[in-house]
């Protein structure tokens, strides 16, 4: 069976496969889906615009309420259109009511300017390629921290940085994912890297705010964890985004603490074929 995320007859009503589902719960769509859906309608819309000269810059989404397994609809608005950006905003709908919102800015590149300006150095970079070969292919990620590179997620439950390397899976069956699609949709895996400690993930991120200087270079795209806070059950995480040419921009999320439905993933393993075994230790 085809790796997915969704089904769709007519390309516009979207129905969650079982690859879709969270950890979080049955009926409960992880925000992996849930944004690659809402990119791949704002990325519809700036197309039917006929502005393929404007790149995504700056995606942000509000997972504002738990999406379930009802069909998914979407309605898009154009907030402005100029010569060098557009703004788009997207609504998920499920069962007549919204349960996710997204708006995504593009941009048109230009010339970089002359002058010298600070940047940081030392950026991270992909597994070595005899451990993850470069692939189109979904596979289960790869993951770092103190245990070294894996795709055993029982290995990294501790309280290290952590670093995850991702190739994306299809929101659609049938169509191939794009490389913004692949984007926003991994980039709700910042919670991963930024909330995984040693009881597992106890918070549950609300938002994603996603910022690119290019188009990925393909569907791999890789996270690490920049910076942490939290106070009072509030919790702000920053991570990179990179792929095999180099950094591409920055995630930011805040979570919410959900001690009582902690996704402990040192009980869990996955399959390339999107099977999910849980072990009693």
């Amino acid at each position: 069976m085809e790796l997915a995320f969704f089904t769709s007859d007519d390309g516009e009503n979207l129905v969650a496969t079982d690859l879709a589902v969270s950890s979080w719960g049955s009926d409960h769509l992880h925000g992996v889906a849930v944004s690659g859906a809402m990119a791949r309608a704002l990325e519809q819309r700036i197309e039917a615009e006929g502005r393929t000269d404007l790149h995504p810059a700056r995606y942000t989404a509000d997972l504002f309420r738990p999406a379930g397994r009802a069909p998914m609809t979407f309605t898009t608005d154009v907030v402005r259109v100029g010569p060098r950006l557009a703004l788009i905003d997207v609504v998920a709908h499920q069962e007549g009511r919204a349960v996710a919102r997204a708006s995504a800015l593009f941009l048109k590149p230009t010339g970089s300017t002359e002058g010298e300006v600070w940047s940081p150095g030392g950026h991270p970079s992909p597994p070595p390629e005899d451990v993850a070969p470069p692939t189109t292919e979904p596979h289960v990620p790869f993951l770092h921290s103190d245990a070294g590179w894996s795709q055993d997620f029982r290995e990294h439950q501790n309280a290290s940085r952590k670093t995850s390397w991702n190739s994306a899976v299809p929101v659609v069956a049938g169509e191939p994912a794009t490389a913004f699609q692949a984007a926003a949709a991994i980039a709700d895996g910042a919670s991963l890297v930024t909330n995984w400690g040693t009881r597992g993930v106890e918070h549950i991120n609300t938002d994603i705010t996603l910022t690119l200087v290019r188009r990925p270079a393909g569907t791999e795209i890789g996270l690490q964890a920049v910076d942490r806070l939290e106070q009072d059950g509030i919790a702000v995480g920053t991570a990179s985004v990179f792929d095999r040419e180099g950094p591409l921009g920055t995630i930011v999320l805040t979570s919410l603490a959900n001690a009582r439905r902690t996704v402990d993933l040192g009980k869990e393993q996955w399959e390339d074929d999107g099977r999910r075994t849980t072990s009693g230790a």
